[in-house]
């Protein structure tokens, strides 16, 4: 019996799968010090065999079973290596996809759960698995899987989704965030603690929103780019929705209704996103108090900005400002 099967397909990610196999490696080997049993865990695929991933990497698998009785491990697959809505059509097409779905909804109608990061969320919605579910994917896809998936919630400034029996994290790097979930359900904080130690895990980022990049939200969409432009040009003194939806010839409802199917987000929350990349960019690059940022950004109350920075971020504007180089910096670098 197992505790975790790590699922691998051509063309994924190589850091996903390197996460989840270095997690569990180290977890089996420190459990024994914290007094908990080891993880079981294999890595399969449906072959078996080499597997190539990106870039010239490749693994080594065991071929999943076609049945298995009794099988409560946790299936976990890291992203696919999709970047846009063409790539997503394209590979879930693929007949090893198409298979992969349908072993993925057979165990999960045996009772056992699917954990999935980044572009792979979307092989658990060709699986008939994301309907009036909450989720996450990687953020510049969400409106994507909105599209595809009207009756599940997308919610992409979240790092992890658990519901039910389908458990969902972010992008790429939040392969880490969905190991440590899994590893914690299963095993304990103290195992997570130890784990965390040794690599270097700090658990600080609990969402994607402090990422986000409004004008990639937009995926394409061409009114919604030139939207984004146009509050990022008048900061700090955006127009109202109202003005901003007069100006491209709309009601506010209609502009509403674009940019919620582009971006997944409300039009007032689409231009807080643009002030708050705005005000991360001035705290982290000039010596501007926080009043000069609030100001700059267009809030007359200095603490509605702290409010936000704190909400998004986890931590206070000063300690954003004087955090060292960390995790959070890498990843929004990626």
């Amino acid at each position: 019996m197992h505790d975790f099967t790590i699922l691998v397909l051509p063309g994924q990610f190589p850091t996903g799968v390197s996460v989840s196999r270095d997690v569990l490696m180290t977890a089996e080997a420190v459990a024994a010090s914290v007094g908990v049993s080891r993880p079981r865990w294999r890595i399969c695929s449906l072959n078996g065999g080499v597997v190539p991933l990106q870039g010239g990497f490749s693994i080594d698998t065991t071929r999943l079973p076609q049945r298995e009785r009794n099988d409560r491990s946790v299936w976990i697959t890291a992203g696919l290596g999709l970047n846009t809505a063409a790539d997503v059509d394209r590979r879930l097409q693929d007949p090893d996809i198409i298979e992969m779905a349908r072993r993925i909804r057979r165990h999960v109608d045996g009772g056992g759960r699917i954990a999935a990061a980044c572009s792979a969320v979307f092989l658990l919605q060709a699986a008939g698995l994301l309907p009036h579910k909450t989720v996450t994917t990687t953020w510049w896809l969400g409106p994507v899987l909105q599209k595809m998936e009207p009756t599940c919630r997308v919610d992409t400034d979240r790092m992890v989704c658990a519901d039910g029996q389908v458990v969902t994290s972010g992008a790429a790097f939040a392969q880490t965030e969905l190991m440590v979930h899994l590893l914690r359900e299963r095993f304990g904080s103290e195992l997570v603690t130890a784990v965390s130690r040794l690599l270097l895990i700090d658990g600080r980022v609990a969402q994607q929103a402090p990422f986000i990049v409004p004008e990639m939200l937009a995926s394409g969409d061409e009114l919604v780019s030139r939207l984004t432009r146009r509050i990022e040009e008048a900061l700090p003194d955006v127009p109202s929705v109202e003005a901003l939806a007069a100006e491209f010839c709309m009601s506010d409802r209609t502009l509403g209704r674009h940019v919620r199917r582009a971006t997944g987000k409300s039009t007032s929350a689409l231009i807080q996103s643009v002030r708050f990349r705005r005000a991360r960019a001035l705290l982290e690059n000039s010596r501007m108090t926080i009043e000069q940022v609030a100001e700059a950004v267009g809030y007359r109350d200095p603490t509605a900005l702290r409010r936000l920075v704190r909400k998004i971020t986890g931590a206070s504007p000063s300690q954003n400002r004087n955090a060292p180089y960390s995790r959070e910096a890498a990843l929004a670098g990626e």
